[in-house]
């Protein structure tokens, strides 16, 4: 189950000890603590890709993106994860994006397992 992220000290510290990676046009910002059990999400769409309507859109394809892969184990890591994306983003496929998607949770679960601060 994927929930939202709404408190603010999570996301001071996603900014301060996340780990952070870039697939295409998105970006991400992992923090996965121990007490963590499942994943939660925001999405951080700038007004540079667009208006309101083409961020809106770009939030559900992402948003429908990370739920379909939540249903594959391990597809996506617990913690939680800010997505972010460039303007390019509203321009790839439906299919691109995917692919953009799981590459960019899959660096973030390498460099978790790692150990890599950032």
């Amino acid at each position: 189950m994927i929930g939202p992220i709404r408190e603010r000290r999570t996301f001071e510290a996603l900014r301060a000890r996340g780990i952070r990676a870039r697939s295409g046009p998105l970006g991400g910002s992992l923090l996965a603590e121990p007490d963590d059990v499942g994943t939660r999400v925001a999405y951080a769409i700038p007004k540079r890709v667009g208006g309101a309507v083409q961020r809106n859109r770009l939030r559900r394809r992402l948003r429908a993106i990370v739920a379909e892969l939540a249903d594959v184990p391990g597809a996506v890591p617990a913690g939680a994860l800010v997505v972010t994306a460039g303007p390019e983003a509203a321009r790839r496929t439906p299919e691109e994006l995917r692919i953009d998607v799981e590459r960019l949770l899959s660096l973030l679960e390498e460099r978790r397992t790692a150990g890599e601060p950032r």
